[in-house]
């Protein structure tokens, strides 16, 4: 599941958690016109841990180097391709013949002319699905808790892992759906108090004296004040006008209330979308060509907003640009729906993005749980074979990935030393605060996390060819991908490994609050540096290696 976390009103009088996919920080650009483009800031000269973009550029075109057009699949919630910031960066399939109904470069998806959609089918597109915990309660409940306790007993004893899984999954699935219910409940509770507190207010802006002064009738205006009281010092609405404070709360509740909503169907064990518009057999893994070229589908926001990390150009007023805005174009590859996405999709959506020849995949999206692991494992293979590079966003839980897993993941068994294969870089998200360097809502880990990269206060495209302030492990995963991307624009032959290599051990370090201990670089990539340090090592007078590196994923993607 895509997961980004809101930087907005924490609640905590009425113990909400307001932790949530697809949200935005509540800040307005033309407050902060430098903060549209932080991330791209040099630590050096600013002692932000941006990540030196527009340095790294000048290093190598002063190294002569003639960059080469990157592919970046994006394997999300989709991408609203024709976007004013986005159109001139998007990929075009070169061997199809746009809407003409045909499979032109017999490559098995029709029309697929900037990509492809794994969640959808001639009656539509997939918007809300299951959680995979609510998938495995269904399909397993009735083989370890059905009638039959002596079968119940036997089938846990001939299939431990499923087993294990079952547990853990309806545990999880017990406890998060009571919690959404609740959830619902309340910012429902609180919406409907808007109207209460904005008169109570009475033209007068969020302070604690105002709020403090006011004198509730009733039980209804003694809740609007105890939740004003906890307003007023919040940094989103101190000091706000009344009008200020009514647009802004009704827009925070108006994202919890879409988050919450659809949850009731997510956790939801008779609600089965798929079947009736991908129309496939979700279980039978070796299925591949079912899908449509909805690029975008129905909600694209999480997508369009990766996509402008990687590869998103200025217009108009505005000045946003990705990473790698000046070197690669969008594959989008629509696999994440408004809840887990499915292991069978994941695996062919990696597939078909190398098959396709992108070159650096961004896989913002994770769960706790993976029934079809070996196939999305056996995915990650052939990407390394292919000479593909993965990027995957750590998680928003606040935990450490290596006691909480989040699948898809590049360690088999947490207790292994090394990943399984060479070619997956895990991101964590870092916010430009330097004494809070870590998002306090991003997972960790010295082993299973590689780096950090800005992940909050990230302003980027969204559909209806607007911008917004997102944050999340998933929005540092795109800047990590697109670093990625703008190295083997300039250095094709550089292998996954050698560009992982080339970001972690240049990364600017941080000592502050434990950072160094939360990933394996101990601190935030310098795309400059990595630049230097992978021309240096593994281009300049050392061209071998490279080459070697080139030439073997020629031979491999032949085969």
């Amino acid at each position: 599941m895509r997961k980004i976390f809101l930087a907005a009103v924490f609640l905590t009088g009425f113990n909400v958690a307001f932790a949530q996919e697809a949200q935005g920080a509540n800040i307005d650009p033309k407050e902060n016109k430098d903060l549209m483009t932080w991330y791209h800031k040099d630590y050096a000269s600013t002692k932000v841990y941006g990540i030196n973009t527009e340095n790294a550029y000048k290093y190598l075109e002063s190294k002569g180097l003639k960059p080469k057009t990157v592919v970046v699949g994006v394997l999300d919630s989709g991408v609203q391709v024709d976007h004013p910031g986005l159109v001139k960066n998007v990929w075009t399939n070169p061997n199809e013949v746009p809407n003409n109904g045909k499979d032109d470069d017999g490559n098995g998806y029709i029309d697929d002319i900037h990509g492809w959609n794994f969640i959808g089918g001639k009656n539509g597109d997939v918007d809300i699905d299951n959680m995979e915990v609510t998938r495995v309660v269904k399909k397993y409940k009735p083989v370890f808790e059905g009638d039959d306790s002596a079968k119940n007993k036997a089938n846990q004893t001939k299939m431990p892992e499923e087993f294990a899984m079952y547990m853990k999954s309806k545990e999880l699935h017990t406890k998060k759906s009571v919690e959404a219910r609740q959830n619902f409940q309340t910012y429902t509770m609180l919406n409907e108090l808007i109207p209460t507190m904005v008169k109570l207010l009475g033209g007068k802006p969020v302070t604690p004296e105002n709020v403090a002064a006011i004198k509730p009738a009733d039980q209804n205006e003694a809740i609007a004040v105890q939740v004003l009281t906890q307003v007023s010092q919040s940094p989103d609405f101190k000091g706000k006008s009344s009008a200020e404070f009514e647009k802004g709360m009704k827009e925070q509740m108006k994202e919890a209330l879409d988050y919450f909503g659809p949850q009731e169907k997510q956790y939801n064990l008779d609600y089965d979308p798929r079947a009736e518009i991908v129309g496939d057999n979700y279980d039978d893994y070796s299925e591949k060509n079912y899908g449509n070229n909805h690029y975008e589908g129905p909600d694209a926001e999480h997508g369009t907003h990766v996509a402008g990390i990687i590869a998103g150009l200025p217009q108009g007023k505005e000045v946003q640009y990705g990473v790698a805005s000046k070197v690669a174009k969008i594959m989008s590859v629509r696999t994440v729906p408004n809840g887990d996405e499915r292991d069978k999709d994941v695996a062919n959506a990696i597939r078909y993005a190398v098959d396709n020849g992108a070159k650096v995949l961004n896989m913002s999206f994770g769960k706790p749980v993976s029934p079809g692991k070996n196939v999305v494992w056996d995915a990650f293979k052939y990407a390394e074979d292919k000479g593909v590079l993965l990027v995957k966003a750590a998680g928003n839980e606040n935990e450490d990935v290596a006691e909480h897993l989040a699948y898809p993941t590049n360690f088999k068994n947490v207790t292994d030393d090394k990943p399984f294969v060479t070619n997956v870089m895990v991101v964590g998200a870092s916010t430009n605060k330097n004494n809070e360097l870590r998002a306090s809502f991003s997972n960790y880990n010295k082993k299973m996390v590689n780096v950090f990269a800005p992940g909050e206060e990230i302003y980027s495209t969204v559909p209806k060819n607007e911008y917004k302030y997102l944050q999340g492990t998933s929005m540092a995963s795109p800047v990590v991908a697109g670093a990625a991307a703008v190295l083997l624009a300039y250095m094709p032959g550089l292998s996954p490994a050698q560009v992982i290599e080339s970001l972690v051990k240049t990364s600017n370090p941080n000592t502050e609050n434990g950072f160094a201990d939360y990933s394996q670089a101990g601190g935030v990539i310098d795309l400059e540096k990595a630049a230097e340090y992978a021309y240096t090592n593994f281009y300049n007078g050392k061209s071998s290696n490279v080459k070697k590196a080139g030439k073997a994923a020629k031979k491999a993607a032949k085969k």
